[in-house]
């Protein structure tokens, strides 16, 4: 393969796509492919993750690869176990994806701190060196930026705010704990409840179509997505001392419907003097921005 020295391979892993992406130096994504993740089979996973691969490269050799994946992560080992692909449970790979292609650095992150690092260097926190960058889709991700650069903590798993618990006695949460924001905000969560208050539909994106047609159910079920994301973004601002949240992911993409009430929980418990101007945005390069951090991992931009 011919070497192309400032391209960077960038991967972003999560519970229901797999998107590799080819980054140039100023992060533009060149080239995309995306598959959906099997979650169930880890090596049915790593071959969507290998055809994803090979799409974007298409013959060319990139000069570094940036992975930014769904938690927990381990980016001392090199491994991940996603709650929300349960294939995966300590899979290599750092390592499997470093035979794909051979002789060049793989940098491994959560997908948190990938989209917090992207939008901090290239979307909406650009002005802002304490944030955090939260995914809310399939599950609820999260990751910081504390004094301008990504914080992982001692794992790479800081920032996990999806399991902080805003239901003590909620439901019981793929990561053995109950009541985690994930379980109210995510998703297929809020599909869930709104089923078991009799609305009829199938998934997300019918949800909120309901709800912006005045469906109660539906629009109480983002109420309540969206308050327990505020209730979370409180106790992360009060702890790490933030001045911005920036919000991407599918559910995201619903807009007032999820942030209204984030900023009415953050209005209430946020009350601190020093989070007075804290800041609840939407992710401004969306569906790439985890692509873009995982390129900036490796690229410093």
């Amino acid at each position: 393969m011919a070497a192309v020295t400032d391209h960077v391979l960038a991967l972003d892993i999560g519970g229901t796509k797999i998107a590799a992406g080819l980054v140039d130096s100023a992060g533009s994504v060149l080239r995309s492919a995306v598959r959906p993740t099997p979650a169930l089979d880890g090596e049915l996973a790593f071959t969507a993750v290998r055809e994803a691969v090979a799409e974007v490269l298409d013959g060319e050799s990139p000069s570094a690869v940036g992975i930014g994946c769904a938690g927990p992560v381990d980016t001392v080992e090199g491994t991940v176990s996603p709650i929300n692909v349960t294939g995966w449970q300590r899979f290599p790979l750092r390592e499997r994806v470093s035979e794909l292609v051979p002789g060049v650095p793989v940098e491994l992150a959560g997908d948190g701190v990938c989209i917090a690092l992207a939008e901090h260097r290239l979307g909406a926190g650009t002005a802002n060196r304490f944030m955090i960058g939260m995914v809310v889709s399939t599950g609820v991700g999260g990751g910081l930026v504390l004094d301008g650069k990504p914080f992982g903590g001692r794992t790479g798993n800081a920032g996990h705010i999806g399991h902080v618990v805003v239901e003590p006695d909620g439901w019981p949460c793929t990561c053995g704990g109950r009541g985690c924001v994930e379980t109210v905000a995510s998703g297929p969560n809020m599909v869930r409840w709104a089923r078991e208050q009799g609305w009829q539909g199938a998934d997300a994106i019918e949800l909120e179509r309901s709800a912006r047609a005045g469906d109660e159910v539906a629009r109480t079920a983002f109420e309540r997505g969206g308050a327990a994301v505020g209730y979370a973004i409180a106790a992360a601002g009060a702890i790490c001392d933030l001045d911005l949240a920036v919000i991407g992911g599918g559910v995201a993409r619903a807009g007032e419907l999820l942030f209204d009430p984030i900023r009415r929980a953050l209005d209430v418990h946020a009350g601190l003097s020093y989070l007075d101007g804290l800041r609840v945005v939407r992710a401004a390069l969306d569906s790439q921005s985890g692509l873009v951090g995982a390129a900036a991992l490796v690229t410093g931009h």
